[in-house]
């Protein structure tokens, strides 16, 4: 069974679409944005036909049968709605929602339509979470002791305003989702400290005021904690998009710089009479995972963020194609998308702990 993909939203969308028309599952793609020398750009270097400036337009003319939604985060619930409730299948970039009731409303309508919902999160397919997951499944890691996640972007300039009105915990599924991913469970509590004060050339009236915010969570059935730290602006700090994972028998450290490789550390069998068990470090690129998906998909396996693109499209399209839930299904965005959600309303509480909702 061949798909038809619609994709909207062609600045990031704009990736995926060299993908979706070399899936061996997808016969035709449709392509959306509202800027139409954009649209006419991207359909012309890629001889598409069927081009719509709005979402609307799109699933009037029945030109897909699941549509990946690109767009900016203010719109990602109303149109999965639209999407859901047209009855097709929706993937979506993240974050899911920004608050508890667009999650619950996109459960909802995902559940009423009877069609696939999957939160497009692009760190779960980095090749470093793929390879730490293996290991960890393995048992390589031994038992898990601690994870960290992070996310630092600088978001001034030209970027839109609304980005400077949003708690840096609503969009922390970068730093978030590769944990429970590796640790294969949910959270279920968080304590969560906002961090600095905005100047007042970013402040906006009434909107969030900290520059950074930092938690910890306690993870589903286990007794491990994680620490997430998220920051959009007055952090002197490059880009980073960055996990670590420890157990106690190996552990994974992000590089500090991007140019660099990671860090895998192993522990070695203790000596009689030594103090401390020795621990050996050396740096590690984890490979690319081209065998994971078609080999017409090849060609986009080191691309943009650690190569997750081709999994991702490809774990979509198989999951319709198989008629089944996708890896990352409607419960599994909300595991992930909800902790940021909840850890912002324990910043304004000044840390106090507040329970995650269990989907």
């Amino acid at each position: 069974m061949a798909i038809r993909i619609g994709v909207v939203g062609l600045g990031f969308g704009s990736e995926f679409v060299p993908i979706y028309l070399k899936h061996p599952d997808v016969a035709t793609v449709a392509i959306c944005d509202a800027d139409e020398g954009k649209l006419h750009e991207l359909g012309n270097r890629f001889g598409i036909e069927s081009r719509f400036t709005k979402l609307e337009q799109m699933l009037e003319a029945d030109s897909c049968d699941a549509v990946h939604i690109l767009t900016p985060v203010p719109l990602h619930v109303p149109q999965s709605l639209a999407v859901l409730n047209s009855g097709r299948h929706c993937a979506c970039a993240v974050p899911m929602a920004t608050d508890l009731e667009g999650i619950r409303k996109v459960i909802s309508a995902t559940r009423r339509s009877g069609k696939n919902y999957m939160m497009m999160e692009t760190t779960a397919y980095d090749r470093a979470c793929i390879f730490v997951r293996d290991k960890v499944r393995s048992g390589e890691m031994g038992n898990l002791t601690f994870l960290r996640g992070t996310y630092f972007q600088d978001l001034e300039g030209s970027y839109p305003t609304y980005w400077r009105a949003m708690p840096p915990m609503l969009y922390a599924t970068h730093a978030v989702a590769p944990l429970l991913s590796i640790a294969g469970t949910r959270a279920r509590k968080v304590f969560c400290l906002g961090s600095g004060k905005l100047g007042p050339t970013i402040q906006q009236p009434g909107a969030n005021t900290f520059p950074l915010q930092t938690a910890i969570f306690r993870l589903d059935g286990t007794d491990v904690a994680a620490e997430v730290t998220r920051s959009w602006f007055q952090t002197a700090r490059p880009y980073t998009e960055a996990f670590s994972v420890y157990g106690d028998a190996a552990g994974f450290e992000w590089q500090q710089v991007e140019s660099e490789e990671p860090v895998l550390y192993e522990m070695q069998q203790p000596v009689a009479d030594q103090r401390g068990r020795e621990v050996t470090a050396r740096r590690y690129l984890p490979p690319l995972r081209p065998d994971l998906y078609p080999a017409e998909l090849a060609e986009f396996a080191d691309g943009w963020h650690g190569g997750s693109h081709p999994h991702l499209a490809h774990e979509f399209v198989r999951s319709i194609v198989e008629d089944r839930p996708p890896a990352i299904d409607e419960v599994t965005s909300a595991d992930w998308t909800a902790p940021g959600i909840c850890a912002n309303e324990s910043s304004l509480r000044e840390g106090e702990p507040v329970a995650i909702p269990r989907y």
